[in-house]
């Protein structure tokens, strides 16, 4: 069995996977695989990972025939994964040298399912440190006991999934894999729900992957219909915790998160085509008709004057027929 497996998906960044692949090398160890899954790209990438695939220590390739997604890319990697610790990284970023041996010795030290750290955010030029949004650091807790409160960015919020390392214990419990077939916002359902389940977390102040922002192929920079994956997403959020046994005490932080990003969308709706973004104003309407509406009250009474008569003016929104996620 090898100590870390690392998945990394990749789908047209002939730009950037170079770098990426440098900086696994720089990462290397006998006892790390590295498995590169190739979404069906249409540029270079393919090229570039079999080389990889011939000259990274520990390196398998995989291929998907068609484009499935970054869900179902991670879930390859993890159903061909052989680690005793999981980890992520996109095919746009990159790593610090020698961070994965850090990340390894971190989460055995502290004997935890899983661990978070920050990362550094890179735009263009300009750096900047992105920190978990948990106060407590190297102290192994309940990550059920840091969903809340609903009004405050918790770790929930913090949903990426290349800033921590997983034990394989998840994997076999049915809680690492991610909802096949999201384009976008894979990781919310997937974090709420190790934070629902799991049962011991830590959050550290390792700093090592550098997460590209503004990539223009990125799908946060693309204002199509894939966007839209975001409503399938935050509706599992919900209709997961609505099952929870502490349903009540974790509704208002699913429904709250919910209703800020419907608002993110919103307000920058100019950017999507004029189609997409009529089933934006049309599926976000549906689904705030379909949150628990007692819940939804209280959401939106918290929420600043702009956000709130935004949302409450959608949900008065006709109901439109024929319109589906």
């Amino acid at each position: 069995m090898a100590k870390l497996s690392v998945i990394v998906p990749f789908y047209n960044v002939q730009q950037y996977a170079p770098d990426t692949l440098k900086s696994l090398q720089a990462n290397a160890r006998e006892d790390f695989e590295f498995l590169l899954v190739d979404d069906c790209s249409r540029d270079e990438t393919p090229d570039i990972l079999a080389r990889a695939e011939r000259e990274l220590p520990g390196a398998r390739l995989l291929r998907h025939e068609q484009n499935g997604g970054l869900a179902t890319a991670r879930n390859t990697g993890i159903d061909a994964a052989s680690g005793e610790y999981l980890t992520f990284l996109d095919g746009d970023d990159w790593l610090a040298p020698g961070y994965y041996a850090q990340l390894v010795a971190a989460i055995e030290d502290l004997g935890c399912d899983f661990l978070r750290t920050d990362h550094v955010q890179c735009t263009a030029r300009a750096r900047s440190i992105h920190r978990v949004p948990h106060g407590r650091r190297g102290e192994v807790m309940s990550p059920r006991e840091v969903i809340l409160p609903a009004d405050r960015s918790t770790s929930v919020d913090y949903a990426f999934a290349w800033a921590g390392i997983y034990h394989r214990r998840l994997v076999d419990s049915g809680l690492l894999h991610f909802t096949d077939g999201l384009r976008t916002a894979e990781d919310r359902p997937w974090i709420w729900k190790l934070h629902r389940e799991a049962e011991s977390f830590a959050a550290v102040g390792l700093l090592g992957v550098y997460y590209r922002r503004g990539v223009a192929s990125s799908l946060t920079q693309i204002g199509d219909v894939r966007q839209l994956d975001f409503i399938r997403a935050f509706d599992q959020v919900v209709e997961e915790t609505a099952k929870d046994r502490e349903a009540a005490k974790l509704l208002p932080k699913a429904v709250r998160t919910y209703c800020a990003i419907i608002s993110h969308h919103l307000g920058s709706i100019e950017r999507f085509e004029p189609p997409v973004a009529r089933k934006l104003k049309a599926l976000s309407a549906a689904a705030l008709r379909r949150m628990p509406q007692d819940v939804l009250d209280e959401a939106l009474d918290s929420m600043d004057v702009q956000r709130a008569t935004r949302l409450r003016r959608l949900r008065r929104r006709p109901a439109s027929s024929g319109v589906a996620a």
